[in-house]
This record gives C-alpha cells, sequence and structure tokens, in this order.
C-alpha cells in the first residue's frame, strides 16, 4: 500500500452565498495553492475539514441547484480541484455551514466529477507513521452548531436559522451601504460581537457625516466631560468648590478659545446628566433581561469561556484514551492555533475568510474601530525520519485590505501584533517535542480582538 508522505489541510473558505456572500477575496490564493499541489512530487493528500462552501448562506436556491450554483459560479475552482485531484487525492469533510454534503447522498456522485472524495461523517483519522492524526470539523463541539442528529437533513441547530436570517441577510442588503461592510458579518466572532461591530461600522460608516463631526467632540470630551460633571457637583452642593474655581480660571486663560471649550462642557454636562438618568433604568432593564435569558439557559456564562479550551479538552482525552492519536486537527473557529500538549499538539486551521481585529478608541466614548486582515493559512502533516510526526504552519501571503477610514485610523493606536505561531512542531520525537517560532501571526487565545 502507498504510504503518503504528507497532509495538506485547510478549512473554512466558505465559499458561495447570497449576492455579496458569493464574492471570494482570496480566490487567487486559493487557485495558486491548488496549482502548487498539483506541481508537488510529494506522496500527498488535502483535506478540507468543514465549511469549504457556505451552502447555509444560499436561500434563494434549494438542494443540489445549490451545488450546481456554486459550479456555475466558480468554473476556475472546479476545473483546479479536478487538476489537483488527478494528482494527488482531495478529501472533504462537511462542517455546519455546508453540512447539506452529509445530508444528502448525491453530492458524494457530484463532488466525485471533480476528483474531490466527500466523506460523510464527523470525523475522519489518518495515519503518520507510527502515529494517528484526528480531523474533525469542530462544530460538534459547539452548544450553538452541534448537529443533534448527524446525516439528518432536518437536524439544523441554532445556528442554521440565525444564518439564514441574519448572515443570508446582510449579503443581500450589504451593497446598499455608503460602504460595502455588512457582508462581513460571517467575519465577526464570536457572534456576541456583532452588536459592537453594527454600532461602529454605523457611526464610522453609515452616520450622517454632519452628524458624526457634531457628535464628536461631546463623545472626544466625555471622560473630560464626567470630570466636570464631577466638580460642578461638588460645587453645587458646596463640598468643595476649587475644582470649578481652577477650571474657571484656566479656561478664562485663553479668551474666546476658553470660553468655546466652556460652552462645549456645559453642553456636555447636559448630555452627561441626560445618559446617566437614563442608564439607570436601562441598567435593571438588562440586569432583568440576562436573568430571564439565564433562566431559559439561553445565556450562559460559561459557554462565553474561551472555545479553545473546549477543543484542548477533547484532545487531552483523545490523547490519554488512545496514545497512538499526536495530532487533534480542527477548525469552526476561525482562530487558527498550534498547541502543544501533554501528549500531542492541536491544530486549529483557521480561515480564508477575512478576519477583523477589535481596537478600542483612544479617545473618549468612541465606538472601537475593526480592523480587517487576512490570515490565509495551511498546516502540513507529516512523519520524521527520527519516528517523529512534524507540524508544519504555512501562510499564504494577503495583504490587509486597509478599508479603515482616516477618522477610524485617527482615534485608534495601531492594532498590535499578535503571538507568534511555530513554524513547525515536532512530537513523538524520541518522546520531546520542539517548536521553531517565526513570525507567522495570531493564536486560539487572541485578545486583541475578541
Amino acid at each position: 500500500m502507498a504510504v503518503t508522505d504528507a497532509y495538506y489541510f485547510i478549512s473554512d473558505l466558505h465559499i458561495g452565498g447570497d449576492e455579496q456572500l458569493g464574492k471570494v477575496d482570496f480566490l487567487d490564493e486559493l487557485l495558486s495553492f491548488l496549482r502548487t499541489l498539483e506541481a508537488t512530487d510529494e506522496d500527498a493528500e488535502l483535506i478540507i475539514n468543514g465549511d469549504a462552501f457556505g451552502l447555509w448562506e444560499f436561500t434563494d436556491v434549494d438542494g443540489l441547484d445549490k451545488f450546481d450554483a456554486l459550479v456555475e459560479r466558480y468554473p476556475e475552482l472546479f476545473d483546479q480541484f479536478e487538476a489537483t485531484g488527478e494528482r494527488i487525492p482531495i478529501t472533504l469533510i462537511p462542517g455546519n455551514h455546508d453540512y447539506e454534503l452529509a445530508a444528502y447522498p448525491e453530492y458524494v456522485d457530484r463532488l466525485a466529477e471533480f476528483n474531490v472524495t466527500l466523506r460523510q461523517e464527523v470525523s475522519i483519522t489518518r495515519r503518520v507513521g507510527d502515529y494517528v492524526v484526528h480531523v474533525e470539523h469542530g462544530m460538534q463541539r459547539d452548544p450553538n452548531n452541534r448537529i443533534p442528529d448527524f446525516g439528518n437533513p432536518h437536524a439544523n441547530p441554532p445556528g442554521y436559522f440565525v444564518n439564514r436570517q441574519v448572515t443570508s441577510r446582510a449579503g443581500r442588503l450589504s451593497e446598499r451601504g455608503k460602504f460595502n461592510w455588512l457582508k462581513d458579518v460571517q467575519a465577526v466572532t464570536p457572534m456576541t460581537q456583532i452588536p459592537a461591530w453594527m454600532l461602529s461600522n454605523y457611526f464610522y460608516r453609515e452616520m450622517s457625516p454632519w452628524l458624526r463631526y457634531v457628535s464628536a467632540p461631546f463623545l472626544l470630551l466625555f471622560n473630560v466631560g464626567f470630570l466636570y460633571v464631577l466638580a460642578f457637583a461638588l460645587d453645587a452642593a458646596g463640598l468643595w468648590s476649587l475644582p470649578m474655581d481652577l477650571i474657571e480660571r484656566v479656561l478664562g486663560l485663553f479668551g474666546p478659545v476658553g470660553t468655546l471649550v466652556d460652552l462645549l462642557l456645559t453642553a456636555n454636562l447636559a448630555v452627561t446628566l441626560l445618559l446617566i438618568l437614563v442608564a439607570v433604568p436601562l441598567f435593571v432593564f438588562a440586569r432583568d433581561v440576562r436573568k430571564t435569558l439565564r433562566r431559559f439557559g439561553i445565556d450562559r456564562p460559561e459557554e462565553r469561556e474561551s472555545s479553545a479550551d473546549t477543543y484542548l479538552t477533547a484532545a487531552r482525552e483523545l490523547f490519554a484514551s488512545d496514545p497512538a492519536v499526536a495530532v487533534f486537527v480542527y477548525g469552526h473557529t476561525h482562530r487558527p492555533a498550534v498547541t502543544e500538549i501533554e501528549g500531542g499538539v492541536v491544530v486549529n486551521t483557521g480561515t480564508w475568510l477575512k478576519r477583523l481585529r477589535r481596537v478600542e478608541s483612544a479617545f473618549g466614548v468612541l465606538p472601537p474601530v475593526f480592523y480587517s486582515w487576512y490570515q490565509l493559512n495551511y498546516v502540513r502533516v507529516s512523519a520524521t525520519e527520527d519516528g517523529g510526526v512534524a507540524v508544519d504552519y504555512e501562510l499564504v501571503e494577503k495583504s490587509a485590505p486597509n478599508e479603515e477610514t482616516w477618522f477610524q485610523r485617527l482615534v485608534t493606536s495601531t492594532p498590535r501584533r499578535e503571538a507568534a505561531i511555530p513554524s513547525r512542531t515536532v512530537v513523538r520525537s524520541g518522546g520531546s517535542s520542539e517548536s521553531v517560532a517565526t513570525e507567522s501571526i495570531a493564536t486560539e487565545a487572541d485578545t486583541a480582538d475578541r
């Protein structure tokens, strides 16, 4: 039996969907990657571990018509699948967004026409030397996207209905905005960031310019205004007049400019007091709503813990129960990572979609800015000469789209780089493991934008 030299892993391409969701920003890079594999001398296999296609994002066609729509929209991609698949095996397992691949056997034959082998299973394994690689998409460990009866075409999780009502609609409406930003809702993870992301884009992109620039001084001066409110309250209550006297003397030194600042602070005082009056009942209401959601099991704090912990725990259990397993591969969360734990290495294959990094405003209470960037990557797993398993993490070069406005850049600091992912990690090599760090960026413990 032929021995496979290396396995290549990619996931979460999310190709396809209604209107603007159908645009594939990374198509050229993906075709180039597939051509590289077509020309390789290795005995290799490409494994796409879930969410290759955005079948959930199609609402205007049903069933196998979705696959026909994919082939019609991306003929160059499917031609390249066919060409690469003639040289090396290409294996695909379903994710949640293309779960229909697991529910209809016809998809097996349709994909086989393009030399892609569809495995309608939750997970698969591959042997590397003396060890085993466990491969899954990861949705079964996510309460919102777990398929309750895998293979049943009607067993859709809560995430399916949210996606149909939110993501697909965003794809249809995105082009109506002043900027075509709504389609990027797929890049917002976790979903709890969506309200802040929408507020940010409304303020910086959709709000009427005159209203934005009129409100900006009040928002920029909010922190200063809060201190002004405190000084005013102390003076009005007769407790301490010195702070207010100092403010008036300092502003008096600047003549008309000081008078203008004083007017702004006074107006800000009125706005701040109004916000405080509104915030008190809203806080009480929000607290009661959260209690109600928790009572129904919808808002559970324990589910807001790092999603990485779920997969690391699952990997530890698998490594302990089956010592032959050395590598645990998953995707789904869109957060690439290579993490060494006792017994092996855990790999998150990330996403080829645009990613968003949340950066808080450096001034006042302006909304955060979500900087867009790409982290296209693939993972190569192979056996080493001394009997270990090597995990190579490779980036595919793609520049950030630089979609932020000058005002967004003005009110935020430069987004910080995240911790590097090792370019190579070797496990089970003489009972030891080693990592070689590179300039690769982003880890599962991604705190800059979460």
